[in-house]
């Protein structure tokens, strides 16, 4: 945990760097009118191609991960589900988005099993090697192999991006950031109408 934590670390200043003192104060990083996180391109286990457009209209949260992470993974995913319990109603409101970081390993079948064990709204995506890598370079996601024996972990950065429903970049929470202070921050952006 203490590489993963570095890496956050380092992610963090200039993540930090797009708050504004005259935004809302929001409990994750104000990350808005940031350059990366544009778009993507990838694939449901439903093989079908998404892009963020397919989602505008609703509040999308995005993590990325892989499916046998042991903590990290789960946690933000349990935080989304909290999440969209406590807003009741408006919960529909949120689309939460889970890209893998190890195609290697994360089938369309064991991304689905994954996810809708969570919440069967939830959708998994994925890609190539490559789709992967670019995936991860648009988001600014760090991420690398660790060998373990015989088989191998994947440090990877853990935040999880929020978008508005005119699907613009707008918060990057933590990963030890509690379910309780995302929901406000949540609420607070769902609260808000800024066109264009």
């Amino acid at each position: 945990m203490n590489r993963r934590r570095a890496l956050t670390g380092l992610l963090a200043a200039p993540l930090a760097l797009w708050g504004c003192s005259d935004r809302p104060s929001f409990h994750s990083m104000d990350v808005t009118g940031a350059d990366f996180g544009k778009d993507f391109r990838l694939t449901d286990t439903e093989g079908r191609v998404r892009t963020l457009a397919d989602f505008r209209g609703k509040l999308v949260m995005i993590f990325f991960g892989f499916v046998q992470c042991p903590v990290v993974c789960p946690t933000a995913l349990i935080r989304a589900v909290e999440v969209r319990r406590a807003l009741g109603k408006d919960g529909e409101k949120i689309q939460v988005i889970f890209i893998t970081l190890d195609p290697e390993r994360d089938t369309p079948e064991v991304i689905k099993g994954y996810t809708t064990a969570f919440d069967p709204s939830f959708i998994g995506l994925y890609s190539d090697q490559a789709g992967t890598e670019k995936a991860a370079k648009d988001f600014r996601v760090f991420y690398q192999k660790v060998p373990t024996g015989n088989s191998y972990t994947i440090d990877h950065t853990a935040y999880t991006y929020v978008y508005d429903e005119l699907g613009r970049l707008r918060l990057a929470v933590k990963h030890d950031q509690p379910s309780e202070k995302t929901t406000e921050d949540i609420r607070m952006l769902l609260s808000q109408t800024q066109p264009g």
